[in-house]
């Protein structure tokens, strides 16, 4: 597939590697909002029909979303998909219906995570309504995200 992603640069982005040790789960402390969004777990087949079909068009990028998407491409085992987690879960709550969170476990779902050339996880995809995604990878801290959140895919 021809790259065509360009690198996401975040203030205050904290690249951390995946080695396998720590993570874990923090607990959401605030319920309050009513709008219950969760991350939606994607199989390659869900996602040539909900985010792209890169097997129809693969030298152009068409996204087939109705809003602005995150799509992380994660394992298992890793420690700082483990640490993002959390975060993807309080952020799909506090946007509701603004934007998408998807989740891509790159062990399941090998062939997808190859299309895109995922090397290192956890890797991000940040998929705008107009112009081209962006791929940022590693973990990073929940104010980082939400700049990316406002500012690439909201333009706020």
């Amino acid at each position: 597939m021809k790259k065509i992603f360009i690198p996401i640069l975040l203030a205050g982005m904290a690249f951390v590697a995946c080695t396998g040790n720590g993570g874990g789960t923090k607990e959401q402390t605030s319920k309050k909002q009513e709008n219950k969004m969760k991350t939606i777990q994607l199989t390659k087949a869900d996602f040539l029909s909900k985010v792209a079909n890169y097997e129809v068009s693969p030298n152009e990028w068409k996204y087939l979303g109705d809003k602005p998407a995150i799509v992380d491409f994660y394992a298992d085992w890793c420690g700082p998909c483990k640490m993002i987690a959390p975060i993807l879960e309080e952020l799909a709550t506090e946007y509701g219906d603004s934007i998408y969170i998807y989740k891509v476990n790159t062990e399941k779902e090998q062939e997808l995570a190859a299309a895109f050339g995922i090397r290192s996880i956890p890797s991000l995809l940040f998929i705008p309504m107009s112009g081209q995604p962006q791929m940022a990878q590693g973990a990073m801290p929940k104010n980082s995200f939400k700049e990316a959140i406002d500012k690439v895919l909201l333009k706020k």
